[in-house]
């Protein structure tokens, strides 16, 4: 068995590599389609370190559906890659790598939004009930659906 899983969703979007980078690689933008936004309406957001790419941090706080995390994003190659350290606190703690990819398109660009993590014993617990996979993916679906709209919108 894996010591790790891994999700990933895929999207094509009618805009240019450039345009995705930067909804991507600035947290401040990810208010406008992060899937994760309306979970707590009073969620609490911290922005430190560079203002976007490497070096960027966000931190959060929220109720018991957000919980609290940390992200920093770790390397990026604009406009084709983003990786993160994501790092949660509650309600578990646990540590993924994030890695979003945008490759140009003949008519805009493809994003593939991949998530990998170690397999703990509460993931492996959680697993038995319902799979990383369809835990987190239908997450993913929707967060590129939005990533999508605000992109194409310019």
């Amino acid at each position: 068995m894996a010591e790790t899983y891994t999700v990933s969703r895929s999207i094509e979007i009618a805009a240019p590599p450039a345009r995705i980078y930067e909804k991507i690689a600035d947290f401040h933008n990810w208010t406008q389609w992060s899937p994760w936004e309306d979970v707590d309406p009073a969620m609490q957001r911290d922005y430190s370190g560079a203002a976007s790419g490497p070096g960027a941090v966000y931190s959060w706080s929220g109720n018991n559906k957000a919980g609290k995390g940390r992200m920093e994003i770790v390397s990026a190659q604009e406009p084709s890659e983003v990786k993160i350290d994501l790092a949660f606190e509650k309600p578990f703690k646990s540590r993924n790598d994030i890695v979003f990819a945008v490759q140009p398109t003949g008519t805009g660009s493809k994003v593939t939004w991949t998530m990998i993590g170690p397999k703990t014993f509460g993931i492996r617990l959680m697993s038995l009930v319902k799979p990383m996979d369809k835990m987190i993916g239908p997450d993913f679906e929707r967060g590129l659906d939005r990533l999508r709209t605000v992109s194409e919108a310019g």
